[in-house]
């Protein structure tokens, strides 16, 4: 079955959905200590959550780059992240959306979300044909994420070393793709998906 050019696809539950993020060790530390974000975690500074972990993976190298070195996967409510959604600005200029360069940066400027749809990757990182979401959250969004979306914090770093490591020692692919989280499509509104973007169903 072909993937439709620009989907979210997340681990979700009917309440929930996991998106991940990587951090130094002291921002991650304090965070699963406090089961919630905290200082050293800075809300001035925009914060980009990731649905596909595999995107990830490729952002921060199988969590081996410095200041991306343990990744967490943050369980948030499906209400907090459709609220996101639907505050979204894009990224870039959207000519279905803005009349002209101007008028998106007027929307941007006073937009607390930014939504960005970026290659998937393979299992080795390698570009895919459709895209993953990114969702950048500042100010009123960052607020909200830190004290009502967050329900459940984990380090999920051992694991994206583990399938790392058996990518490197040539283990059969099955072997390591098993390891990956269970991605499955999030059935957005469809409102929703056209105010981001997303490929109808």
């Amino acid at each position: 079955m072909q993937v439709p050019q620009r989907q979210i696809r997340a681990r979700f539950t009917d309440t929930t959905l996991t998106v991940y993020q990587a951090y130094p060790p002291e921002i991650a530390t304090a965070a699963l200590a406090a089961g919630r974000f905290c200082p050293p975690f800075r809300r001035g500074r925009m914060t980009w959550i990731k649905p596909s972990f595999r995107w990830m993976m490729y952002r921060c190298g199988w969590a081996t780059k410095p200041g991306q070195d343990r990744v967490l996967a943050v369980e948030l409510t499906r209400a907090g992240f459709e609220w996101a959604l639907d505050r979204a600005c894009p990224s870039s200029p959207d000519p279905a959306r803005h009349a002209d360069r101007a008028a998106w940066a007027r929307e941007l400027k006073s937009s607390d979300v930014r939504v960005q749809w970026d290659p998937e990757r393979s299992l080795r990182l390698a570009p895919l044909s459709y895209r993953s979401l990114q969702l950048g959250l500042a100010r009123a969004a960052a607020d909200r994420y830190v004290d009502e979306w967050v329900v459940g914090l984990t380090d999920v770093t051992a694991t994206a070393r583990e399938i790392r490591a058996l990518l490197d020692a040539g283990d059969d692919r099955a072997a390591a793709a098993l390891l990956l989280p269970d991605e499955r499509p999030y059935p957005l509104p469809a409102g929703l998906a056209a105010a981001i973007g997303a490929t109808p169903s």
